[in-house]
C-alpha cells in the first residue's frame, strides 16, 4: 500500500520505547497546566471508559476547537444515517466543545498519544470502519498502525500551508509514505490539493473549506441582551483571536481614536483565554480603564477596554461590533478564522500575514468585504474610517457575506465524495451484526 518504512518513521517509532516510563510525568506535567482531564487520562493511554457500540463505526479525528468546529456539520450528517460515529480530539477545550454541541449518540475520546502500544490499544478497542483525519494532524503511529488494519482513511478538508509544505519537501520519502496510505484526500483549495499531490498523495479532489459551510458561531440571548444594553449609544471596535503583541497595537488604536469618538469602546477577544490579565496590564499602564468578563464584569460606561477573555463567546462580539480586526494576522501566525464576523456582519480589518486563510481573504479583499493593515498607523486609520462612514462599513460588511456565502458548498461535496463509503457500511451484513 505504502512500501516499506522509511528510516525516519522506523526511527519515531523505535523511539517511542524508551519514552514510555515518562508518559505518566508527561500526562502529570499537563494535567498539572490545565491541558488534561485527570478523569479521563486513560484515553491518552488508548482506553477509557466508553464502550464501542454494535455496528459500523466512522472514526472522525479532529485536532482542536477550530477543526472540530468545521466538521460538526459534517458529523451531523453522517450520525443521521444512523452510523455510529466517534470523535477524537487533542485538547480540553475542544472536548467541552464536543460536550455541548455533538449530535446525541455520538461518542467523544481524547486521541491517545503516538505510542504505538497506545494506538493498537485504542484500534483494538474501537475497530473502526471508516477514519476521517480533519484538515493536517497527522499523527505517523496513527497512520500507520490504522492502515494495516485494511481501515480505509480519508483525508478531510485537507490543508497544508506552505511553511508546512517547504518543512515536510526535506522529507519527501517519509511524507509521501503517510499520504499514500490515504485513499482519499479532499483538500480545502487548489493550492492545498496541489501541495499534497506534490508531496505524494495518491488521489486528492478539492471539496473546498468546511470552515465555510459552518453555521455563525450563537450567542447566549440574555448574554447578548445585557452586553447590548451595557454598550448602547457608544462607538464600538473590536478585536478578536488576538496574539501577543497585537493587543498593545489595539490598544495604542484606542489611545489615539478616542479623542475623535467620544465614549470609544474596544472590545478585545484573545485567542487564548488565559491571557486576560496580562492584556488588561497592558491597557492599564496606557491609562485605560479596564472590564474583564471573566470576572463576571460588564463595561460600564467608564471602561475604554472590555476583554472578552472567555470561551465561546466571539459570536457576541460579531453581533455588537460593526467592525472587527480578526488577529493572528499582525503577527508570524497565519491568520485566525475570517469566516464568523463575515457571516454575522462585521466588516473585516486584518493583518498581511494570512496564509492559513489565504485564499478567503483574498476574495474577501478583492469583494472589499476586508482590509488589509500592516501597522499601528494603518490599524488606526482604517479603524477610523469605518466610524466615520457607518455606510461604508455596512456596505463592507455586506460584501464580506455575500463573498464568503459563495464560497460554501463544501459540506454537500465533502459528503458526495464519502457516499461511497459510507453506503458500503450501510450494506446489509451478510453474517449477522458487525461486530456484536
Amino acid at each position: 500500500m505504502s512500501g516499506s518504512l522509511t528510516l525516519v518513521l522506523r526511527a519515531y517509532r523505535l523511539l517511542w520505547t524508551p519514552l514510555l516510563p515518562l508518559v505518566p510525568l508527561l500526562l502529570a506535567r499537563r494535567l498539572k497546566r490545565g491541558k488534561e482531564n485527570g478523569a479521563r487520562l486513560d484515553e491518552r493511554r488508548g482506553g477509557g471508559g466508553n464502550l464501542r457500540p454494535n455496528g459500523a463505526l466512522v472514526w472522525l479525528h479532529a485536532a482542536s476547537v477550530g477543526e472540530l468546529a468545521s466538521a460538526l456539520p459534517l458529523i451531523g450528517r453522517i450520525a443521521a444515517r444512523d452510523v455510529n460515529v466517534l470523535v477524537t480530539t487533542g485538547t480540553v477545550t475542544s472536548s467541552e466543545l464536543a460536550c455541548e454541541r455533538l449530535p446525541a449518540g455520538v461518542i467523544h475520546q481524547f486521541l491517545p498519544l503516538d505510542a504505538p502500544r497506545f494506538v493498537r490499544r485504542f484500534l483494538d478497542r474501537w475497530q473502526p470502519d471508516l477514519a476521517l483525519f480533519v484538515e493536517s494532524d497527522l499523527w505517523p503511529n496513527m497512520m500507520i498502525e490504522t492502515s494495516r488494519r485494511g481501515v480505509p482513511m480519508i483525508l478531510v478538508n485537507g490543508r497544508l500551508s506552505d511553511n508546512s509544505f517547504q518543512r515536510w519537501r526535506r522529507l519527501p520519502k517519509t511524507i509521501g509514505n503517510l499520504l499514500r496510505r490515504f485513499d482519499l484526500c479532499l483538500a480545502g483549495t487548489a493550492a492545498d490539493a496541489m501541495r499534497l499531490t506534490e508531496l505524494g498523495a495518491p488521489r486528492v479532489l478539492i471539496s473546498g473549506n468546511l470552515k465555510l459551510d459552518v453555521p455563525p458561531p450563537p450567542a447566549d440571548a440574555n448574554s447578548l441582551r445585557a452586553l447590548s444594553d451595557a454598550i448602547a449609544g457608544r462607538p464600538v471596535i473590536a478585536a478578536t483571536s488576538t496574539h501577543a503583541g497585537e493587543d498593545a497595537l489595539m490598544i495604542e488604536a484606542h489611545n489615539r481614536l478616542r479623542g475623535n469618538f467620544p465614549g470609544l469602546l474596544t472590545l478585545i477577544a484573545p485567542r487564548h483565554a488565559d491571557r486576560g490579565a496580562d492584556i488588561a496590564e497592558i491597557a492599564q499602564a496606557a491609562g485605560l480603564n479596564v472590564a474583564l468578563r471573566s470576572r463576571g464584569e460588564l463595561p460600564s460606561r467608564a471602561t475604554d477596554i472590555y476583554i472578552a477573555d472567555t470561551m465561546g463567546e466571539l459570536g457576541l462580539i460579531y453581533r455588537l461590533a460593526p467592525v472587527v480586526f480578526v488577529g493572528g494576522s499582525l503577527v508570524q501566525h497565519g491568520g485566525q478564522n475570517p469566516i464568523e464576523p463575515a457571516k454575522l456582519g462585521a466588516a473585516i480589518l486584518h493583518g498581511p500575514h494570512v496564509w492559513n486563510f489565504a485564499e478567503i481573504y483574498d476574495a474577501l479583499d478583492r469583494a472589499r468585504g476586508a482590509d488589509t493593515v500592516l501597522d499601528a498607523d494603518r490599524l488606526t486609520a482604517a479603524f477610523g474610517a469605518m466610524l466615520n462612514d457607518p455606510k461604508a462599513c455596512a456596505r463592507s460588511a455586506e460584501a464580506a457575506r455575500k463573498t464568503v456565502d459563495a464560497l460554501g458548498g463544501a459540506l454537500d461535496r465533502t459528503l458526495q465524495s464519502l457516499d461511497p463509503y459510507l453506503m458500503h457500511l450501510l450494506l446489509p451484513r451478510q453474517t449477522g451484526a458487525h461486530h456484536a
